[in-house]
């Protein structure tokens, strides 16, 4: 059975899991239906699954769970973070499992690893912090009315070492395909891809490297068995011989699913985790680059068989403009290219923009962005993202250092932008905008009234064009630029479920 039919497969299942099943209804005989409706109606499933953090002592380490509140959803549900077990290689190259959540290293254990964070109420954050190295990895999964829109974040605070900084990541849903342009194998970079199992049976994956003239070399890549309930962090340095700046990395999943992000942390830039890239896509935005950004590098690739040769357009809060010297970006069929865009912000805040030039071909990007000078630089990266669609939402928010970016990118919107109550008080606070076509503003955004704690802000779409969106925290010390980012992308809480009638003449059939 090849991948394209086991995703198929997987995709399938996943929409079953999350939808639930159609109600079978006796067909209105007095008014006969002759057009196929579907309800939009809220998921009633979510999986979710955080990397481990750190393996820095100095790490604290914050994570935060919310999920909105959304109509429809009735009365009861959970939802539950459990610490995974974390893959660890020994001196022999061996892994042991580390028991810092389910079951053996074969992640069979007999006992249910007991729950790391448990959410109270919809509207309402609620935050654990953990100190040191032993912060798990975890996977959590939210039902009935914490399902729609749930959202968990990681934030990690390293004060000194090798990727010292600020590090924030979105916990992701499992998936079976993830690509991340951005990645290195280079000398002062140290980069492992997080691959976490949610489930009950082992996942197989393939992790595959492309760097500057093609795909590398990756045996140790193929067929890794990752045990349920776990967390293998593969370092890339260890899968090829070659040293590049930059590099994309493909994992794609042959049986199971998991959870895929990279964690890139520098000798000298700081660090912080670099996540999936939208799906493979003719044109793509990322969005919310920092005004103050000092460099910034785009890595892209085009995954198929085609070159692609794309438009760079910066999208500025007074249009789009196109960066000198940096107007079109040719990528050659499965080479990764980059190209560094310098101090291109000019104080201003702004998204990157890429359309085709002709025909057009699928590809992914990321962007490396540095803030600061000398040793106090830091890096975050930027994934090209979905847009913020129906309902978009990101945690720990902070009464001081937190910057929101709405980018319009092809025509004017309206958006409503809601701060909820803090995850230790405070009262709920709205505000609506207006995006001019192809700009980025950074918005002045709610903050929730006697805030107390951190808050979750969520966008809405009400009308006009697509928006994409992220979100900045800053959080300098000593002299460090510490900041991380992290987009807006639809958090799908609602599919439509198509109307299903009574049939009986199938069962004659």
């Amino acid at each position: 059975m090849n991948r394209t039919t086991l995703s198929l497969i997987a995709g399938a299942t996943a929409l079953a899991a999350v939808t639930g099943f159609a109600a079978v209804t006796s067909p209105d005989t007095s008014a006969p239906d002759t057009t196929a409706t579907a309800a939009e109606l809220p998921v009633e499933r979510t999986s979710l699954t955080c990397p481990t953090p750190s393996v820095s002592d100095l790490a604290e380490t914050t994570y935060t769970s919310f999920t909105p509140v959304t109509k429809g959803t009735g009365g009861d549900g959970k939802g539950e973070l459990r610490p995974a077990v974390t893959e660890s290689t020994d001196e022999k190259g061996e892994k042991d499992g580390k028991a810092s959540g389910k079951g053996d290293k074969d992640g069979k254990g007999e006992k249910e690893a007991k729950a790391f964070l448990t959410a109270k109420e919809p509207g309402k954050p609620l935050a654990e912090d953990v100190s040191g190295s032993d912060s798990p990895a975890l996977v959590g999964t939210a039902d009935g009315k914490f399902a729609p829109g749930w959202t968990v974040q990681q934030t990690t605070e390293v004060a000194a070492g090798t990727g010292r900084g600020l590090l924030g990541a979105a916990c992701t849903a499992p998936d079976t395909d993830f690509w991340f342009p951005g990645a290195s194998t280079a000398a002062d970079r140290t980069d492992y891809v997080h691959l976490v199992n949610p489930d009950d049976s082992a996942a197989v994956v393939d992790i595959e490297l492309y760097g500057r003239d093609g795909a590398l070399e990756t045996p140790t890549g193929e067929g890794i068995t990752v045990a349920p309930h776990s967390d293998d962090p593969v370092l890339l340095s260890t899968l090829t011989t070659e040293k590049l700046d930059n590099v994309t990395v493909h994992v794609s999943v042959r049986s199971g699913r998991v959870g895929a992000s990279v964690q890139a942390l520098d000798d000298k830039l700081g660090g912080d985790w670099l996540g999936a890239s939208v799906d493979p896509a003719g044109s793509l935005v990322i969005p919310g680059i920092p005004k103050d950004a000092t460099a910034v590098r785009l890595i892209a690739f085009a995954p198929g068989e085609a070159d692609a040769d794309l438009k760079v357009r910066l999208a500025s809060p007074t249009g789009q403009i196109t960066p000198a010297g940096n107007e079109t970006l040719h990528l050659k069929a499965g080479m990764t290219g980059a190209v560094d865009l310098g101090d291109v912000m000019r104080g201003e805040p702004g998204s990157l923009v890429l359309t085709p030039t002709g025909r057009s071909v699928p590809v992914v990007a990321a962007v490396r962005v540095v803030r600061g000078k000398g040793a106090g630089q830091e890096t975050a990266f930027i994934p090209a993202t979905r847009p913020v669609g129906t309902r978009a939402t990101v945690v720990d928010n902070r009464a001081k250092g937190t910057t929101l970016s709405l980018t319009a990118p092809f025509g004017a919107a309206e958006v409503k932008v809601t701060a909820s109550a803090g995850s230790e008080g405070g009262t709920p606070a709205t505000k609506s905008f207006t995006i001019k076509a192809g700009t980025t503003q950074q918005v002045e955004a709610p903050v929730p009234s006697g805030l107390k704690g951190t808050y979750a802000l969520t966008v809405e779409s009400v009308s006009g064009g697509e928006v994409h969106g992220a979100r900045t925290i800053t959080d300098g010390q000593d002299g460090v630029s510490a900041f991380t980012v992290q987009t807006l992308p639809d958090d799908r809480g609602t599919v439509a479920v198509p109307k299903a009638d009574q049939d009986l003449s199938v069962l004659q059939r």
